[in-house]
């Protein structure tokens, strides 16, 4: 049992922590919202082949085009199936990567009580 007049063990330096913490919890809310924004105009390219087949998408993995060399189409399907998947995963991967980096940016310096 604590204390006499300690309550629940929030002193007022705690409330301060904790309002801090919302504050900074709403900033990263409002930030999150802005890259949102950001992300589903941003177009981040993969490619595979040495450039014969590249990807388009948004910070948000959706799919906005696929440019095809001349060249690849000479290769074959099978080849041409597998450099349009392996510059699908390079696009992919980098924008998984660039969400990340822009999230963890977002949230530094956030540190919630109890968390």
């Amino acid at each position: 049992m604590t204390g006499k007049g300690q309550g629940f063990g929030f002193g007022l330096g705690k409330m301060k922590e904790l309002a801090d913490a919302f504050k900074k919890a709403q900033q990263v809310q409002e930030g999150a919202k802005k890259l949102q924004e950001e992300l589903e105009v941003m177009e981040i390219q993969g490619e595979a082949g040495g450039g014969l087949v590249k990807v388009v998408v948004s910070g948000n993995q959706e799919p906005k085009r696929v440019e095809i060399s001349p060249d690849a189409l000479g290769e074959g399907s099978e080849v041409l199936s597998d450099l349009v998947t392996a510059a699908m995963k390079d696009a992919y991967n980098k924008s998984t990567a660039t969400m990340r980096e822009r999230m963890e940016e977002l949230t530094s310096g956030l540190e919630l009580p109890g968390f």
